[in-house]
């Protein structure tokens, strides 16, 4: 059973998210501001967080660059439709997913398996493969391992920014839409696709010696993105 932390400081929101994830046999943990979120994810093992963006004592972004030091748990923002900077900001520090509130249960219901579907599949890949790299220039993708390398060095990717780098580098030069990628990845219809955009940049800070003049994850303007060969 999936054990998921749901974290607002509105308790009739926290309740009928219980409701919810109950009538799908998942085990939920409540906790009404980042303080007691972070409490309750050091004593108990966490699957996946649903955490509202505006809380007291510590607001959901904070939380999230805490959890982000220790895990890779998929992370779901619940924000309202004004915190629109609040949930670029989110996905920018670490996020994987929002809801805007007031939302449909059958779309948060959708959201959280979905998310859970990708992160146990990354996480437990344990199925015995030959060494599967994929290296273009200086960059390495390990899908055994899932393990990324730039230029020699071990760096540090989530289960979703993995699986966007491991889509178009397997398709080199391959320009591929913001709505494909989406449904590629998510393996479920473009509800968010801006998420898309935010989760490149994140991928560009980490294998691009500058991320503004990119060398390898390029965009076509109008069309999409491409993971570039470097010409010799």
């Amino acid at each position: 059973m999936y054990n998921i932390l749901v974290v607002d400081d509105e308790k009739e929101i926290t309740d009928a998210i219980e409701v919810y994830l109950k009538n799908q046999n998942y085990n939920v943990f409540k906790a009404y501001n980042g303080i007691e979120a972070l409490e309750v994810f050091r004593e108990e093992e966490i699957h996946l967080v649903l955490i509202d963006i505006m809380m007291p004592r510590l607001d959901g972004t904070k939380t999230t660059i805490k959890i982000r030091e220790t895990s890779s748990v998929p992370i779901i923002f619940l924000s309202a439709k004004s915190e629109d900077m609040d949930k670029i900001l989110g996905l920018n520090i670490g996020a994987d997913d929002y809801i805007t509130k007031p939302f449909n249960p059958m779309e948060l219901l959708a959201r959280v398996n979905s998310n859970l579907r990708r992160y146990t599949n990354y996480a437990n890949n344990n199925t015995p493969v030959k060494e599967n790299m994929i290296k273009i220039g200086g960059i390495e993708l390990k899908d055994d391992s899932k393990e990324l390398i730039v230029d020699g060095k071990s760096i540090k990717i989530t289960p979703l920014e993995y699986r966007i780098l491991y889509l178009l580098m397997s398709n080199p030069n391959r320009v591929f839409s913001i709505e494909e990628i989406y449904e590629k990845v998510w393996k479920e219809p473009a509800y968010n696709p801006d998420t898309v955009t935010v989760h490149i940049r994140r991928i560009r800070e980490k294998i691009e010696i500058n991320p503004g003049e990119p060398r390898y994850l390029k965009v076509v303007w109008g069309v999409g993105y491409k993971f570039e060969q470097p010409k010799r």
